[in-house]
């Protein structure tokens, strides 16, 4: 009785360990199948993701190609402008400085210099410059008026 009780104990061992190496075979067939799918797709991907790469890499060789040329051109407009300012821009200075003495001189001589006012009370602080008097922010209140032409 013991034989027939290991017996039957042995094929219901036996069946269920068969049922498990049945669905651990389905399994493995399905993640094979899953796996050769996924390789499948991710081979043309992988290839169209180099390819995307390699493209992007050109471009960016071209944009720095771009880059040092502006650089260049940038540095080349900075040394013609330092030159041209150097060459002209003295001699300019010098020709304007000698046109608006010559049209202080001629104003000189063809308007008379207005007589300077009293002094009132205090003495009146004067400047000079370049052969005119201004008389100073002391000596008068000055009426300041804003943007629009108002008092303010």
């Amino acid at each position: 009785m013991a034989g027939i009780i290991v017996a039957v104990f042995w094929a219901i061992l036996v069946s269920f360990l068969a049922v498990v190496l049945v669905r651990l075979a389905q399994t493995l067939r399905a993640t094979t199948k899953l796996v050769a799918d996924v390789t499948e797709q991710a081979v043309p991907l992988l290839a169209d993701a180099s390819a995307t790469v390699r493209s992007a890499q050109t471009q960016l060789d071209k944009v720095d190609a771009i880059a040092s040329d502006v650089q260049e051109v940038t540095s080349n407009a900075s040394a013609l402008s330092t030159t041209v300012a150097s060459t002209f821009g003295g001699p300019l200075v010098k020709v304007a400085a000698f046109g608006y003495g010559v049209r202080q001189a001629l104003g000189r001589r063809t308007a008379p210099e207005p007589e300077p006012e009293p002094a009132r009370g205090r003495s009146s602080r004067r400047t000079l410059i370049v052969g005119r008097t201004v008389p100073s922010a002391r000596g008068r209140k000055r009426e300041r008026r804003n943007a629009r032409g108002q008092k303010d």
